[in-house]
């Protein structure tokens, strides 16, 4: 795909070949076709439809076959009739009728699509691929969430010197930080899995006006909610105009947005430590860092992360802030939009792609993180003033302050400085035997906190 405008059917390509079967015009023509077969076989059973008759076994076989057997073969039929009704849901069903014409099924044909608008096949097609993107895409996270938390346990014991505002802080370890994205990343998973993937099938503006007027015996809410949530596996909504108002979807695509936006928090931090030279990178045979210093390993993929992350984020921002708006009962700015789901999804694929390759390139370096340690000993100007106080002295933050800001400090400046205070014996202890490399906290146990 040299000739491809976007890098996600050119460059990248290969990486999202999971989705092309979730958000492409073939998908999406499957699944409309899917859902306009259901329907029929709905109505079919329904025995206050006596002119819709029951389908024997073999019909039945036969309609359900045409959904299986839809290939992307199958689906340029379907644009062949489009270029000449330029509707792309009539499209389907005067395939359809296609596809039954000639056999006993055919006396059926004006069923298809009955009482429907295009909405009604088209949200439910919509959220069908959402749930096939998510399937694709959730397990993903689940790689980079599962990724975390192993190296979370094997460094949790593993002390690091932190940083607020750039300049050296209270010490840490590496899995507590770390534990921290995961916690994070976790939360946001669950809000994407809480969110119910709602359908309408109710007719033109929502009120099953069409459906009464041929059989105003039949429970249309029953028969409708059938179809949604017990063949397709969705959650029925009433409350419509013509449209399903997509609110859920932009519950949905918030929570997928902020996912990865804790992702590029991440991304940045380990870009940073690996700058610190807290993790190295492992070498790839035949991979070039830089094209004119040969000794550079750039960290390449948390970047790329980053990129695809933001481009994935900037659509997701904007289907969530469009989707809920509409003029009236419809206007068709939805329509265009939603043809777009699938980009978020690529860019997010990609990104947690590269993610994972890095993550599988780190090394730590302890070497490094002990010697930063063991420059800092004006980190314990903390816990020293926080005993001060304990002891009643006066101005223990500013005494500490006037030792350390400013000044090299070293291990003996802090101890000559705690020898000569007047503290309990035990608590004076305590900070002799204080480093910056055990000053962590709670740090090495909050890992094992997660769930």
């Amino acid at each position: 795909m040299i000739t491809a405008i976007s890098p996600i059917d050119g460059r990248y390509g290969s990486k999202v070949e999971e989705l092309t079967h979730c958000f492409s015009e073939y998908a999406l023509l499957r699944a409309r076709v899917k859902v306009e077969v259901l329907w029929l076989l709905a109505l079919c059973a329904e025995p206050g439809i006596p002119e819709c008759r029951p389908v024997t076994v073999e019909e039945e076989l036969l309609l359900r076959d045409i959904v299986e057997r839809f290939t992307p073969e199958e689906a340029e039929k379907v644009k062949a009739i489009e270029a000449v009704t330029n509707h792309d849901v009539k499209a389907v069903e005067y395939y359809l009728k296609q596809q039954i014409a000639d056999s006993p099924l055919e006396e059926l044909s004006e069923f298809l699509h009955f009482a429907c608008t295009s909405e009604d096949i088209n949200n439910l097609s919509h959220a069908l691929m959402l749930k096939d993107g998510l399937a694709a895409l959730t397990p993903l996270q689940g790689e980079i969430i599962a990724f975390i938390k192993r190296l979370a346990a094997e460094f949790k014991d593993v002390s690091m010197l932190a940083r607020t505002h750039g300049q050296t802080a209270s010490p840490t370890t590496i899995g507590k930080e770390l534990a921290v994205f995961a916690a994070r990343l976790q939360k946001q998973s669950a809000n994407i899995a809480a969110v119910e993937i709602l359908g309408k099938l109710n007719g033109a503006v929502g009120n099953f006006n069409a459906h009464l007027s041929a059989y105003p015996q039949v429970d249309w809410v029953a028969l409708s909610k059938g179809v949604i949530e017990t063949e397709l596996g969705l959650k029925q909504n009433l409350f419509t105009t013509q449209i399903e108002p997509h609110d859920y979807m932009a519950e949905l695509f918030d929570a997928m947005a902020r996912w990865n936006t804790i992702l590029i928090d991440l991304n940045r931090d380990l870009w940073t430590y690996i700058s610190m030279a807290y993790f190295g990178q492992k070498t790839v045979k035949g991979e070039i860092g830089s094209s004119t210093m040969p000794h550079k390993v750039n960290p390449i993929d948390f970047e790329n992360s980053e990129g695809n992350c933001g481009l994935a984020n900037a659509l997701f921002n904007h289907l969530s802030a469009k989707l809920p708006i509409s003029r009236l009962q419809r206007d068709l700015t939805d329509s265009t939009v939603l043809r777009n789901m699938g980009v978020g999804f690529g860019y997010s694929m990609i990104a947690y792609k590269s993610t994972l390759k890095g993550f599988g390139k780190l090394k730590l370096n302890q070497q490094k993180l002990a010697t930063d340690l063991d420059q800092a000993w004006e980190v314990l100007a903390e816990p020293i003033q926080t005993v001060m106080r304990k002891a009643g002295i006066e101005k223990p933050y500013e005494k500490l302050k006037e030792l350390t800001r400013g000044n090299v400090i070293d291990s003996a400046t802090i101890r000559a400085f705690v020898e000569g205070l007047e503290l309990d014996p035990e608590d004076k202890q305590r900070l002799l035997q204080m480093t910056p490399a055990s000053y962590t906290g709670l740090a090495a146990k909050i890992p094992d906190l997660l769930d």
